[in-house]
């Protein structure tokens, strides 16, 4: 996957320093997460339908 141009970083980094979080970006036809602490390791893609579902599936657990 070619990496996305503009990663917008979540709104709910915890520790207070943004440094457990995750980062978004749309490419194309597909939705990229990665890592905010290790950008340059593996991202992860989805389909925008796909990528809903993940979403949904992680706002309906409990909090940690």
């Amino acid at each position: 996957m070619l990496t996305p141009d503009v990663w917008k970083k979540s709104s709910f980094s915890g520790g207070g320093q943004g440094d457990a979080c995750v980062e978004v970006a749309h490419r194309h036809v597909r939705i990229a997460i990665r890592d905010s602490k290790a950008p340059a390791r593996a991202t992860l893609s989805f389909p925008p339908r796909a990528f809903a579902h993940f979403i949904q599936a992680l706002k309906a657990q409990p909090p940690a």
